[in-house]
């Protein structure tokens, strides 16, 4: 199937409430439509998880970025345009998203997708997609698509077949972001 043909049936699925198995500029995940409750807690469920550890969401551009958080403190702009590799925010006050998804402490971890499929999915999505891992709470992080739990296989509505073959890169650098100014680097 060509990009299209995937970012159409991926479509189908998340706005029928499903879960998808795809590869992300980092790793490979599983992703919903972050606006729905019962699609994000399948997520929490299938990765047995608790629920609120939180996830990680993608968005296209800051422009879709503006309209989940209260308030986008400006050094996020920076970091974005100037990072060399994939980079999550964790964000205070996040909004319009599905209230089992932001973490206990009402922070919501977003990155702005820098590949081509995630940025072109999202894009035609209209909302945040949901990117967790593709592992079982606890496990190690698979480096390639050969390397997912079948658990995690079975448990998706679909699996995208595209990248399959490649390699993941290392899990994005993680910085939190306070509307009180406070930044602390997570992950390199």
């Amino acid at each position: 199937m060509s990009m299209h043909e995937e970012i159409a049936k991926c479509l189908e699925v998340l706005n029928q409430g499903g879960l998808i198995l795809y590869p992300t500029d980092t790793v490979w995940a599983i992703g919903c439509d972050a606006r729905n409750p019962e699609a994000v807690q399948k997520v929490y469920d299938l990765k047995k998880s608790s629920e609120k550890s939180g996830l990680v969401c993608l968005v296209p551009n800051t422009r879709m970025l503006e309209r989940y958080v209260y308030e986008v403190p400006d050094p996020a702009y920076d970091i974005i345009e100037v990072s060399s590799r994939p980079t999550t925010i964790i964000y205070d006050q996040p909004m319009n998203v599905a209230p089992n998804l932001p973490g206990k402490d009402n922070t919501l971890a977003i990155r702005v997708a820098s590949d081509e499929f995630c940025q072109r999915l999202t894009a035609r999505l209209k909302r945040p997609l949901v990117s967790a891992t593709a592992n079982l709470s606890g496990s190690p992080i698979p480096r390639s698509f050969a390397e997912i739990n079948s658990e995690i296989l079975k448990g998706v509505d679909y699996i995208v077949n595209l990248h399959r073959e490649k390699k993941s890169g290392p899990p994005s650098t993680i910085i939190k972001l306070g509307n009180s100014g406070l930044v602390r680097i997570i992950r390199k």
